[in-house]
């Protein structure tokens, strides 16, 4: 089973860059999305492979949302975690399957300044008691961009960046909490170096040099390390800032 992750930083954008060839290159049986910044009207075509599709798009047009495409019809989605405070800007989407659940994931930005740093921080603890609920149940894949970069490892430039968005001591121990409750940072089941990143900044040619940042993400419950194969990063995949985050389940 192949899993695929991806912030595509606008779905109609992506499309003109490639998209359909890269989804039926690799044919992931289950594919989300992050910032789409679009409804599935905005989008309505036949998807290769077979795809049935699902979206949770913001209030507001044209920003953040999530999306998620399968081969096998999950047995239920949910929109939102349960919190209208939080459900506004389509930032969560679950599909239930027969034995765990996968929930996409994009968690809000602290913005500049870290204007809205209180409110990720509101955002990641019912988040995470949302996740817990469920892993109470069968054990949930959790995925998508989670903006944050977890440990100095995660990104090029640590020292310079501890007091900005994605990297300060508040999101990090957020993350941390995900962890100490029992969802295992996949792809360091399989990686210890640095060096791999998912997000470069548009500017200075960030790409080119890998000046980036890991802050996309699989988390697995504990209960399916065994089943772990494979955690990837591809880093050559182009389209967006981002670039896609993978998981393969024996």
């Amino acid at each position: 089973m192949k899993f695929i992750s991806w912030n595509v930083n606008g779905l109609r954008a992506v499309l003109k860059k490639g998209f359909l060839d890269y989804l039926e290159l690799e044919s992931p049986d289950v594919l989300c999305l992050q910032e789409t910044k679009c409804t599935a009207n905005d989008v309505d075509q036949l998807w290769p492979g077979g795809y049935t599709t699902y979206f949770n798009s913001a209030e507001k047009k044209g920003y953040s949302g999530t999306a998620i495409f399968v081969k096998k019809r999950p047995l239920d989605v949910t929109y939102g975690i349960g919190k209208k405070e939080h459900d506004k800007e389509g930032r969560v989407l679950t599909a239930e399957f027969k034995s765990y659940f996968v929930v996409n994931v994009y968690v809000p930005n602290a913005q500049n300044e870290l204007a809205r740093l209180d409110y990720r921080q509101k955002w990641d603890r019912a988040l995470l008691n949302y996740l817990k609920k469920l892993d109470a149940s069968k054990p949930a894949l959790v995925c998508g961009d989670f903006n944050v970069a977890h440990e100095e490892i995660d990104l090029a430039r640590p020292k310079a960046n501890t007091k900005n968005a994605g990297f300060t001591p508040e999101e990090r121990a957020g993350f941390t909490r995900f962890v100490k409750a029992g969802f295992l940072d996949t792809f360091r089941e399989f990686e210890s170096d640095g060096g791999h990143y998912s997000w470069w900044s548009f500017r200075s040619g960030a790409r080119a040099k890998n000046v980036g940042w890991r802050i996309d993400y699989w988390l697995a419950s504990e209960r399916l390390r065994k089943r772990l194969k494979k955690a990837y990063i591809q880093p050559n995949v182009i389209g967006s800032d981002h670039c896609p985050v993978g998981i393969e389940l024996k």
